[in-house]
């Protein structure tokens, strides 16, 4: 299911204005929002830049709207070992790779001295 219904509602917009942002057509927007029509990667790109959300998000995968840049290469580096998983279990193992990562940093400017 794609949010942009959601999203664009929450930007009080028209699927007009929506459209003209993504040089698309309003009735493109319309039967993405049905669903009756599947969006290009490139088009669920844009859409997902335009409302600064991930596209798991807009996909409907996560209820996680933007990752951070620990957020995202951590997924990158794991996303084998993270696929089933809830998003509560993700943040759970993202913060323990924030702590891990931060105590090398600070293992690291330590040595330095």
């Amino acid at each position: 299911m794609l949010r942009i219904k959601e999203l664009r509602e929450e930007k009080n917009i028209s699927q007009l204005e929506l459209a003209k942002k993504l040089n698309l057509t309003q009735q493109s927007i319309s039967l993405y929002e049905k669903g009756d029509r599947e969006p290009s990667i490139d088009v669920l790109k844009s859409i997902a830049n335009f409302f600064n959300v991930s596209l798991d998000y807009l996909l409907g995968k996560s209820d996680i709207r933007n990752y951070d840049e620990d957020e995202k290469e951590f997924r990158f580096a794991f996303h084998k070992e993270t696929e089933g998983m809830t998003d509560e279990e993700i943040k759970d193992a993202l913060r323990f790779y924030k702590e891990m990562k931060n105590r090398i940093k600070e293992e690291k400017k330590d040595g330095s001295k």
